[in-house]
């Protein structure tokens, strides 16, 4: 246990149980869009209310989302703290190694997508998860997403904050095989390939469900219409 603890309290640590928690909750974007996608169907949201009850009443996909939710935390107070450490001792490394503005520009960017990324986190759980599972609403899943992606300010902020999040894992993909030493001629194409899924494919899967919705689903009543 202490050896853990020890790992932890280093940079290399952090990095690790950053890569890794990110790894995990990638694989849950799969699952989560692959599940969102059903919003596509032609059926007025039956497969999706089928869906969205799997979630509800599968106790391993609750225990699951425990898992995830602690995986959530340990990925952003790792890069917090990472970050705050960073900057302490950034004036004499970074000159003797030659890191200079620009590097100091990518650390800020980094950060501010993250703080964008975990506000967008927030808007969505108390947009779509809360309502469903926690304090309770008279709509369905599928009536809920129609009426948010109705209003064009919610929906204009959802696509933008999936471009931030495609940024995000692009830098966190490349970060985590860093970390894990996976830069070698021999696996790069195959690694870029898998990044370019992560940080391209599935951004723009759940950004064209706003999208779909605003333009061709919308409720009459959204304002600014």
């Amino acid at each position: 246990m202490n050896s853990l603890v020890s790992l932890y309290s280093s940079s290399i640590g952090k990095k690790i149980v950053m890569a890794l928690t990110g790894l995990f909750l990638c694989l849950f974007l799969v699952e989560h869009l692959a599940g969102n996608l059903l919003l596509f169907a032609n059926d007025n949201g039956h497969l999706y209310e089928e869906y969205s009850r799997i979630l509800v009443s599968n106790p391993i996909i609750r225990a699951i989302e425990i898992v995830l939710f602690l995986s959530l935390a340990a990925h952003a107070v790792s890069g917090l703290v990472l970050w705050v450490q960073n900057r302490r001792a950034r004036p004499q490394k970074y000159r003797e190694f030659r890191l200079d503005e620009n590097t100091e520009l990518a650390a800020r960017i980094t950060m501010l997508g993250g703080s964008i990324v975990f506000l967008f986190l927030v808007i969505h759980l108390s947009s779509f998860f809360f309502p469903l599972r926690v304090t309770g609403t008279q709509m369905t899943a599928y009536e809920l997403v129609r009426e948010k992606f109705s209003n064009p300010w919610f929906s204009v902020f959802y696509v933008f904050a999936l471009v931030i999040l495609g940024y995000h894992l692009k830098h966190g993909f490349q970060s985590a095989f860093q970390t894990f030493g996976l830069v070698h001629k021999r696996y790069r194409r195959l690694l870029d390939v898998v990044a370019f899924f992560f940080w391209f494919v599935i951004p723009a899967g759940f950004a064209s469900i706003p999208v779909y919705f605003y333009f061709f689903v919308r409720v009459s009543t959204s304002p600014l219409v």
